[in-house]
């Protein structure tokens, strides 16, 4: 493969990230007004998480710079990275946080998506090392517990998933809290995941590419197939994507392997394609690496990936549209 996240493309992203961590403004609310009282600033609504724009990106722009320390421990940002989550992850923040989750009127504020990310930033955390990671970990664990609760729930009830390729999507949220089920050990978490994903995708077969859209930033076909990678045994899930997607050796469908060139990388709707870009090859290199030595999927998956990730990693920070989220995709992509 061509692209891999090396030392010195790690620390570009962490100055991506902490260029805008805890920039306030512009900021955008998901916040349901109960009163005059609840006009209030992202800060004062959220003492953690109210930079990056909105919430969930600030969350995962926790979560990449997380990563990016534990992977490259001599980062030239490490301290201030350090520093940053000394000042924003503290028990009180983090206490707030939870306590505005609780409230009556935002009982759906971030679902699934700033819920998932939530989960990966604590799983994260728990791969570190150190004093200061555990403390980290455990002022955050609470707001996890109890989201990953609220997920459990609200994935038992939902009678169709979300196949669209924005915020709402169904598989996106699930793959990501498989993936803090693992970590941290959430036996109920994952068994009704697994169950539901299983009830929702089990029966697609070869499915027809009605995307892309032209705000999507997942491919509901890719990303549904890399949710089934996460919930079916690794023989299961092989039987499975050849029924679902059966002529990948062949490209087809076709618009899965094709680069999105996006024209205006400053509209925040039209911009999110470069997240397009990067979530595909996120999904193919997973794939590629579930496949069999030898089998011709391979080859066409990572080439796949290695095309969609050169068309949009040149573009991390043509505007703040993208700039406030497109590195945390791109190192998924990166390091799948």
């Amino acid at each position: 493969m061509r692209f891999e996240l090396t030392r010195e493309l790690a620390a570009t992203f962490a100055g991506i990230v902490l260029a805008h961590a805890t920039r306030e403004y512009p900021g955008k609310l998901d916040h349901v007004l109960g009163g005059p009282g609840d006009v209030q600033s992202p800060r004062a609504l959220h003492p953690a998480f109210h930079g990056s724009f909105d919430w969930h990106s600030c969350v995962h722009g926790f979560w990449l710079v997380a990563k990016l320390m534990r992977m490259f421990p001599d980062l030239p940002q490490a301290s201030a990275i350090r520093a940053l989550f000394e000042r924003q992850l503290t028990a009180p923040n983090i206490a707030a946080e939870l306590n505005y989750v609780r409230q009556a009127l935002q009982g759906n504020f971030e679902r699934p998506y700033g819920w998932a990310w939530l989960l990966m930033l604590v799983a994260e955390l728990a791969r570190h090392g150190g004093a200061e990671a555990r403390r980290w970990h455990e002022n955050v664990k609470p707001l996890a517990q109890d989201l990953a609760d609220r997920f459990t729930s609200y994935i038992a009830k939902l009678p169709y998933p979300i196949r669209g390729g924005t915020h709402p999507n169904t598989a996106f949220a699930a793959a990501l809290a498989l993936e803090y089920a693992e970590v941290s050990g959430s036996a109920e978490l994952k068994a009704v995941t697994c169950a539901r994903m299983k009830t929702f995708f089990a029966g697609d077969t070869d499915c027809q590419a009605l995307e892309p859209n032209g705000n999507d930033f997942h491919s509901p076909l890719l990303i549904e197939m890399e949710c089934m990678r996460r919930a079916l045994d690794p023989s299961e899930f092989l039987d499975w994507a050849g029924r679902f997607l059966p002529r990948i050796a062949a490209r087809e469908p076709a618009v899965l392997f094709e680069p999105i060139a996006v024209p205006d990388h400053a509209d925040a709707q039209i911009g999110h394609l470069d997240g397009l870009n990067f979530s595909r090859a996120w999904c193919w290199r997973a794939f590629a690496k579930a496949l069999p030595p030898g089998d011709a999927r391979v080859k066409v998956a990572a080439d796949a990936a290695d095309a969609q990730i050169a068309q949009s990693l040149p573009h991390l920070k043509d505007d703040y549209a993208g700039e406030h989220w497109l590195a945390t995709y791109a190192t998924l992509a990166l390091t799948a």
